[in-house]
């Protein structure tokens, strides 16, 4: 049997079939709404720039060095020698001691030279006496002659024996002269200031019996010699300077030169300039020059090997970052700048001397650039940075 009213019947199963054709797409819609409403609460934030520290350049008044390498040397250095024959008596110092000019290092047996001197003394003394007579007779007989009792030949005898007891007197003046000289010679004496080395010799021995003996060494260690050479190009700068300046070469000899040993910091060591050679050595290019310096604490011994340095000019608001803040490439040098929009820019500089912890740059800054002295390795090149501005002279905070 058919039903009575089949939209009756047939609806319900339409409207169940509309039902479970819309749930899926309200289901959709929904877990759409949910991904959108996600979405929007874990979108991407920009991170804040990163923090590094800026300054500006300092300007000052640096002064321009030449440096070189040197050795020292000392002013006088002597070996002390047996100049006469004769057996060791004695020594008179300790190995190593420092010893005053004029004090009596060795001895040499003294009596023979002093007894020398003794006898030549005595020929002079007889000398004299026989000069004495012959120049009496002299005047007697020119008086006789005047007068007509003798004849002249008594007089040119008596002139020959006056002249020949002149030149008797002279020749022992000499002897005593040179006995006094040898008797000298046996007391070996520091000819200046100085430190005496370990003696070669020991009392007792026979000395100087066939050539001079050296007994020891005596070297001058206050002041004490620089010797360093300087190219030819600074050669010419130094010039170009001192005309510049309007010094003379003597007033070159005064400039003040500083040392320093190889295990010392910085140039403790103060002197000037005295020597400088005329010509260039064409084999390398270089000009000899020599300073002196006061060492009496003698901590400078010849032979070392020392840092010079040497001012050549000064250079007024001169422009010096840290030296750790600046980079280099096969470019060269730079330094790390924030423009005025925070960007970071890569800036080429030419750099002078080191003065202390600061470099000079000689170009490629201004006055009033902004360098990154502290967050190198955050400070990337394009890219925004949050400056913190510092003041040099204090260290820069280290990297993070």
């Amino acid at each position: 049997m058919k039903p009575a009213c089949p939209i009756l019947h047939t609806a319900p199963i339409a409207i169940f079939r509309c039902k479970a054709h819309t749930a899926p797409r309200v289901l959709l819609a929904t877990l759409a709404l949910f991904a959108l409403t996600a979405c929007e609460q874990n979108t991407f934030v920009q991170p804040p720039p990163a923090k590094v520290d800026v300054s500006t350049p300092v300007q000052r008044t640096v002064t321009r060095f030449l440096t070189a390498t040197g050795n020292t040397t000392a002013i006088n250095s002597v070996d002390l020698v047996a100049r006469v024959q004769g057996f060791l008596q004695s020594i008179s110092y300790t190995d190593g001691a420092f010893v005053k000019q004029g004090t009596a290092l060795f001895t040499i047996e003294p009596d023979t030279y002093k007894l020398k001197l003794e006898q030549a003394q005595a020929a002079e003394a007889g000398a004299q006496a026989s000069l004495r007579q012959a120049e009496s007779d002299f005047k007697r007989q020119s008086d006789l002659v005047t007068r007509q009792v003798v004849s002249q030949a008594t007089l040119d005898q008596s002139t020959s024996s006056r002249d020949n007891a002149q030149a008797n007197l002279q020749q022992a003046q000499v002897n005593t002269k040179i006995a006094a000289v040898n008797y000298s010679y046996t007391h070996v004496v520091a000819p200046f200031d100085g430190v005496v080395s370990a003696r070669l010799v020991s009392v007792g021995e026979l000395v100087g019996a066939s050539s001079p003996t050296q007994l020891s060494t005596i070297v001058q260690l206050d002041p004490i010699y620089v010797n360093f050479n300087i190219s030819e190009q600074d050669v010419l700068r130094i010039r170009a300077a001192a005309l510049k300046k309007g010094l003379t070469s003597q007033d070159l000899k005064e400039t003040p030169i500083e040392i320093g040993l190889q295990t010392e910091s910085g140039f403790p060591h103060r002197g000037k300039l005295n020597y400088a050679a005329s010509t260039i050595n064409q084999s390398t290019g270089t000009l000899a020059v020599r300073g002196i310096l006061s060492n009496a604490d003698r901590v400078l011994l010849p032979g070392y090997f020392v840092r010079v340095r040497v001012p050549l000019d000064e250079q007024k608001d001169a422009l010096l970052v840290p030296d750790v803040a600046l980079g280099s490439d096969q470019g060269g040098r730079y330094v790390l700048v924030v423009n005025n929009e925070n960007v970071v820019e890569q800036r080429k500089v030419t750099t002078g001397p080191l003065d202390g912890d600061l470099r000079v740059i000689e170009s490629g800054l201004k006055p009033n650039d902004r360098v990154v002295i502290a967050g190198l390795l955050r400070a990337i090149p394009g890219q925004k940075v949050d400056p913190q501005l510092q003041k040099i002279g204090r260290p820069p905070a280290a990297e993070k």
